[in-house]
C-alpha cells in the first residue's frame, strides 16, 4: 500500500506521527471508452463553451453557478482566505459510545500507521481506546476539505472513518409515512419468526460477486479467443398473488426446510405452495384414474371373451354328431 497523506494525532498533549492509507478498494471491472472500429481510445478536450477554443489547465478556474446563466468566477487568492486548516492534523475532540454514531454518517475508511518514534504512544492510545469502547470523534483536512471522522480500533489498528456533515443526509418524505397502516399481532408474530429462522452470524467471506467472476470470465475468454456459452437459467414461474399471512407461513416453511429443519406444529395447514402443489395432484388425478378404469375394462373384456370362448368349445362338441367310420369295400374277385 501506498499512503495518501502524512500527519499527526493531537491525543490531548501527546502529538502522534502518522501515515494515512486507504483501506478499502473497489473491484469493479473498469472499461475505457474505446473507437468500434479500430480500438483507438477515445480523447476528450476542454473546449470553451463560449469562444470554442481548446483550455489548458492553467487556465481553468472554479465558477459557482447562481443561475440564471450568471457565473462567479473563484481563483486560488479567494481560496487562500478560507479558514482550512494546513496543520495536518488530527484533533481528537471528545470520546462517545459506538452505537450513538449512526451508520449513515461513514464515508471513507482509512488506516493508520505510526511513523518513526510514534509506535509506544500509538500502541498505548490503541489499547486505551479499545478498553473504553468508545470511538474517537476527530477532526481532520483531506483533500482541501475538512471533514468529521471517528477513530476505533480494527484489527490491532487505528482506522479512520471519514463521515458526513449532518446536513448531508437526506430527510425521508415519503407518503407511505404519512398513512394510519395497522399491522395485525400475527402477522407481526409470524414476521417475526420467519427472521429468527432466517437468522445466522454475518461471514462477509461467505457472499462473492457473481456478476464480477462472469464478467472477468468473459474477458479472459475474449483474451484467449475461446467462446463463452452461459448456462441457461431456468426461470421460476410468478407465485399467484397470495395474502400477506399466507406469504409469510411459506417463508418460513421455506426458510426451516433450507436449513433441514423439522416442518414446525400446525405446519400441516396449506400454504401457498402446498395448496399449489396439491391443486397439481387433483388434475392429474381424474385423468389417471380414467385411463386405469379403462385398461381395467379393457382387461377385463378380453378375459371375459377367452371365457366365453372356452365354454363354447365342449357345448359345441357336444352338440356335433361324431361321423361313422366309412366301410372299406370289399376287394374284387378275378376270374
Amino acid at each position: 500500500m501506498r499512503a495518501i497523506w502524512k500527519g499527526a494525532v493531537s491525543f490531548g498533549l501527546v502529538s502522534i506521527a502518522v501515515k494515512l492509507y486507504s483501506a478499502t478498494e473497489e473491484k469493479d471491472i473498469r472499461f475505457h471508452q474505446v473507437h468500434r472500429e479500430d480500438g483507438g481510445r477515445i480523447r476528450y478536450k476542454r473546449t470553451c463553451s463560449v469562444c470554442g477554443e481548446e483550455v489548458t489547465y492553467d487556465d481553468i478556474a472554479k465558477g459557482y453557478d447562481i443561475g440564471g446563466g450568471e457565473m462567479v468566477i473563484l481563483t486560488d487568492s479567494d481560496f487562500a482566505d478560507l479558514p482550512l486548516t494546513t496543520s495536518r492534523a488530527i484533533d481528537v475532540l471528545e470520546f462517545v459510545p459506538a452505537e450513538q454514531v449512526d451508520p449513515i454518517l461513514y464515508n471513507k475508511a482509512y488506516f493508520l500507521e505510526p511513523e518513526g518514534a510514534a509506535t509506544k504512544p500509538y500502541v498505548l492510545l490503541r489499547d486505551a481506546l479499545a478498553d473504553s469502547e468508545r470511538v474517537a470523534i476527530v477532526k481532520v483536512a483531506l483533500r482541501q476539505r475538512e471533514q468529521l471522522a471517528t477513530l476505533r480500533v480494527r484489527e490491532g489498528v487505528l482506522l479512520l472513518n471519514t463521515m458526513l456533515w449532518p446536513d448531508e443526509v437526506r430527510t425521508p418524505d415519503f407518503g407511505f409515512l404519512g398513512e394510519d397502516l395497522k399491522v395485525r399481532p400475527p402477522e407481526l408474530a409470524m414476521a417475526s419468526s420467519l427472521i429468527d429462522s432466517m437468522a445466522g452470524e454475518f461471514e462477509p467471506d461467505v457472499f462473492t460477486d457473481d456478476y464480477r467472476a462472469a464478467l472477468q470470465e468473459v474477458i479472459d475468454a475474449k483474451v484467449q479467443g475461446r467462446e463463452v456459452v452461459q448456462p441457461e437459467e431456468v426461470e421460476e414461474a410468478p407465485a399467484a398473488a397470495v395474502d400477506l399471512m399466507a406469504a409469510l407461513k411459506a417463508s418460513v416453511e421455506r426458510a426451516r426446510a433450507a436449513r433441514g429443519e423439522q416442518p414446525a406444529a400446525g405446519a400441516g395447514e396449506p400454504t401457498p405452495i402446498t395448496s399449489a402443489r396439491s391443486a397439481q395432484k387433483a388434475a392429474k388425478a381424474p385423468a389417471k384414474k380414467t385411463a386405469e378404469k379403462k385398461t381395467a375394462e379393457k382387461k377385463a373384456g378380453g378375459t371375459k371373451k377367452a371365457a366365453t370362448k372356452k365354454a363354447a368349445e365342449p357345448d359345441a362338441a357336444k352338440k356335433a354328431p361324431a361321423r361313422k367310420a366309412a366301410p372299406k369295400k370289399a376287394p374284387r374277385k378275378t376270374a
